[in-house]
């Protein structure tokens, strides 16, 4: 697909009539499962700038939910960043962002290390984990984790809840975009790179990459199925969250990418609700998005802009 194509890219995603109905019945479920978050000290990972605890809190149907939270020494109030995990990587120790004057938390969501003694589909096996069946499909918990992730860390008496950032790639990339659609208003700023979960089904056409060719080898055996799985990708779309988002935000793509197309993309960027924002597309960058040619410092740089570490 030629960069005009790409540019040009129409969603085939639907928002259903009881799209908003359907996720306020499930935040309104996660809310009443109390929090239970706990903050257990971890010496041997700490050291005399940077103090390292292990996390763990309830989440959407009582799973318990592991994270790992880093701060600076001293009182703060500091600002705050939520890192959420891309889809077969493991949440990052985040002792570095930590150490330039963030409090960190950096989530598990419920099948990742730590937090995957009550439901582990592995990877692959997370997209397809009950794609048919909406209300039970393993997304819905898996987005809930993330969000309440979000209240942990805004639960925090050194964190200036004014100033609290959320970022990830891939599947992270989705998650960015799902807690700043969730939660307006709270999150400050916000970075998507390369974002997973968004023109679903249209992602599965465009690639035969890994995660999306999971849902290609399922419609291989059993190619009925196709209007059940995209009856409950319309509920679970990003593309159908993102026109909430007031956060200044940046979003990332590689024009070669062939896991998370980057048709998908931009359908989704032009869908991003009010507040400042930003696409930084990548020539000859694949699924890294532009990392490996210097956006990490572009990220760095627009968080600390907005979220001022330090001050």
């Amino acid at each position: 697909m030629d960069l005009e194509a790409i540019q040009k890219f129409r969603s085939s995603v639907k928002r259903p009539a009881d799209f908003d109905r359907f996720w306020e019945a499930t935040i309104s479920a996660t809310n009443k499962v109390p929090l239970k978050a706990e903050f257990n000290h971890v010496p041997m990972r700490s050291n005399e700038a940077v103090d390292v605890f292990d996390v763990r809190y309830d989440s959407y149907g009582g799973l318990r939910i592991a994270a790992w939270y880093c701060a600076p020494r001293g009182k703060g109030p500091f600002p705050g960043m939520l890192m959420v995990p891309g889809y077969v990587s493991e949440p990052m120790l985040p002792k570095s962002l930590a150490a330039q004057g963030y409090a960190v938390l950096s989530a598990a969501p419920r099948g990742k290390l730590r937090s995957n003694g009550q439901f582990n589909p592995g990877y692959p096996g997370l997209l397809m984990h009950k794609i048919t069946e909406r209300d039970d499909y393993g997304y819905r918990g898996f987005y809930m984790d993330a969000l309440r992730a979000f209240d942990v860390l805004l639960s925090r008496p050194e964190v200036d809840p004014t100033r609290v950032g959320v970022q990830g790639g891939s599947q992270g990339g989705a998650l960015t975009l799902l807690v700043a659609s969730l939660r307006p208003g709270k999150v400050a700023a916000a970075s998507a790179g390369a974002p997973y979960l968004c023109s679903t089904m249209d992602a599965a056409t465009l690639t035969h990459s890994y995660p999306y060719q999971e849902i290609n080898d399922y419609l291989r055996l059993q190619p009925d199925d196709e209007p059940k799985l995209r009856a409950t990708w319309d509920y679970y779309d990003i593309h159908n969250f993102v026109d909430r988002i007031r956060c200044p935000i940046i979003v990332n793509v590689g024009l070669n990418d062939d896991v998370c197309p980057p048709a998908t993309g931009y359908a989704l960027f032009r869908e991003i609700g009010g507040g400042k924002k930003k696409l930084y597309p990548y020539e000859n960058c694949a699924h890294d998005a532009g990392t490996s040619a210097g956006h990490a410092a572009v990220v760095r740089a627009f968080m600390a802009s907005k979220l001022e570490p330090g001050r």
